[in-house]
């Protein structure tokens, strides 16, 4: 082959991979001793975008480790206190001293990929803010479709729970006054005005829960469902689902840290517009 004819194959070949790249969004590398993984982040996420590709811009993510891997669930990182940690180095509370505010879009679920952000738990932080730093890549589980209805059945109830407590929160001034008042019927009223609350705002049905994008996913490629709501889902996985498969399948320890330290360097390969 000519190597004019060759050097015009390569360039029409990089060109053709590149474009396969949507131009108005951001992607990343997440490089390890595995493999390269390499993530889209979502637009309609602007905080979360903005600040993961800040910290990839500064070298933040550089040489910390995937701190935290569990098999089909996911893998988790990002903590400043993982670079150079010992083995016996408890892991999982670092940050770069900020939260994000939760930017959770109904549309954005745990499929096997997702990007997401980690937080601490609802009863330190009823937010749900993010973490400014640690992230976790969603490899989770294939569902039948008989465990997906079970699970929407549970957290349905679970979500109805957590939105009657929100809204008896809200009230909790007129409620202390009810008791101290010994007004059971107006505690009774109040009540079913609550629960009929709750239920406006819930899907009618189990059935209804999980959107038939979700459930396809869920009953094909796989996925966390039950973390659908709770936390912000800002990316996914476009390349490399293999290198994420092979972290998730490495020998962990206690605290679920690999034996072996999984390194990363983080670096964007394409800003996408950042105007919307």
């Amino acid at each position: 082959m000519k190597p004019a004819l060759f050097f015009t194959i390569l360039f029409v070949m990089l060109m053709s991979a590149c474009s396969d790249r949507d131009r108005q969004s951001t992607y990343v590398s997440i490089a390890t001793d595995k493999g390269e993984i390499v993530v889209k982040l979502y637009n309609d996420t602007p905080a979360h975008r903005d600040n993961f590709i800040k910290l990839a811009e500064a070298g933040f993510y550089d040489d910390l480790l995937f701190h935290r891997v569990i098999k089909d669930f996911m893998i988790q990182g990002g903590d400043p206190e993982s670079r150079n940690a010992a083995p016996d180095a408890g892991l999982g509370s670092g940050g770069p001293g900020y939260t994000i505010p939760a930017e959770i879009v109904p549309t954005h679920y745990h499929k096997k990929g997702a990007l997401a952000a980690a937080r601490q738990s609802d009863n330190v932080n009823p937010r749900k803010e993010s973490s400014g730093s640690q992230f976790y890549i969603v490899t989770g589980n294939v569902f039948t479709e008989g465990q997906l209805a079970a699970l929407a059945r549970q957290m349905m109830q679970y979500k109805e729970q957590q939105l009657f407590n929100a809204l008896a929160s809200e009230r909790r001034a007129e409620i202390m006054q009810m008791r101290r008042d010994k007004n059971q019927a107006g505690l009774a009223a109040l009540q079913e005005e609550l629960v009929t609350q709750v239920k406006a705002q819930m899907p009618k049905s189990a059935a209804e829960f999980f959107s038939e994008e979700q459930r396809q996913a869920y009953t094909t490629v796989g996925g966390a469902p039950h973390l659908d709501g709770e936390y912000t889902v800002f990316g996914e996985v476009v390349e490399g689902f293999d290198v994420l498969d092979k972290i998730q399948a490495v020998a962990t320890r206690a605290g679920d840290r690999p034996e072996k330290d999984i390194k990363m360097r983080v670096k964007v390969l394409q800003l996408g517009d950042r105007s919307k």
